[in-house]
């Protein structure tokens, strides 16, 4: 088994609350996540497709695809946008990197036409990530 990341970046901002919280309960829980206007992070996102070599091509899946794929269902969604209020896929969701890349799975997991989607991993942070690997 063959595994093959392509890794893309994007800046967005967001805010952590849950609304069915007061200010001092999502102060507690979020801290400085909650401030009231948000705050941004530069993420770093590595999608990882798994499958077996193709004889005619030597790809898992062709890389520019991949890209492609990428940029088309998540990137223009994401870049430069509140997480909050103006990704779709995330709207009524606590935009942790937890809930963003399952989001981003749920996004791609019918998209990848080589190959089978075999991981999400989402830097927040030089020294935070999380990774998903499906339902």
């Amino acid at each position: 088994m063959i595994y093959v990341t392509r890794r893309e970046v994007f800046s967005s901002s967001h805010r952590l609350f849950n609304p069915k919280f007061n200010e001092e309960e999502n102060d507690r829980i979020f801290g400085k996540c909650n401030n009231l206007n948000g705050h941004g992070h530069n993420y770093i996102l590595e999608v990882v497709v798994k499958g077996e070599i193709n004889p005619d091509t030597g790809y898992v899946i062709d890389l520019k695809l991949l890209k492609t794929i990428i940029i088309e269902n998540i990137i223009k969604k994401v870049d430069h946008k509140n997480l909050n209020l103006d990704v779709d896929f995330l709207y009524g969701i606590i935009p942790t990197a937890e809930n963003i890349a399952v989001g981003i799975w749920k996004q791609l997991i019918d998209k990848i036409s080589s190959g089978k989607l075999y991981s999400i991993k989402l830097y927040e942070t030089e020294n935070n990530y999380v990774e998903y690997k499906g339902e």
